[in-house]
């Protein structure tokens, strides 16, 4: 019976193991920050708890592999300095709103309701300093829009 509950006891240790492994590996896959980022529209000042995607992997992991995104949290890319940026959606399970923002903190473009797994290229359609991400139909929801001033230390109109 001893060696019995030894043999248990071990096998828990090792998926007890196995299981940390997972989540200290899917926490590598999370950007390191979050931050606070405002949106002032027509219909007032949103607020967003953000991942800050700032390193190479970073933006190239983005969102992918999640299978929920919460309301009100998201994901801004840092592509500093401004440049034409273009997205997609593979591997990405949670379809999106993605808001192109320009140096100054404007919104230049949005594309709402990605196709999530998509390998179909979303093209910012100008000059961008960063792209938030977050769960689709905010966007259409809060009534935010091209022009809209995104205030974060990102953008250099805050």
């Amino acid at each position: 019976m001893i060696g019995y509950g030894l043999r248990w006891t071990r096998a828990w240790s090792a998926l007890a193991a196995v299981l940390m492994l997972c989540a200290f590996a899917a926490g590598e896959a999370r950007a390191a920050k979050m931050e606070t980022l405002e949106i002032a529209s027509q219909t007032g000042v949103h607020v967003f708890s953000v991942e800050i995607a700032t390193t190479e992997k970073e933006r190239e992991t983005g969102l992918m592999y999640r299978k929920e995104l919460p309301d009100g949290q998201g994901m801004l890319f840092d592509f500093r300095p401004e440049q034409q940026v273009s997205m997609w959606m593979k591997n990405t399970y949670v379809s999106l709103d993605m808001i192109f923002i320009r140096a100054d903190g404007r919104i230049l473009r949005i594309a709402e309701n990605t196709e999530p797994m998509s390998t179909r290229i979303i093209a910012s359609g100008g000059p961008v300093a960063g792209v938030l991400e977050v769960v689709a139909g905010t966007a259409k929801k809060l009534g935010i829009a091209p022009g809209d001033r995104v205030g974060h230390p990102l953008f250099k109109g805050r």
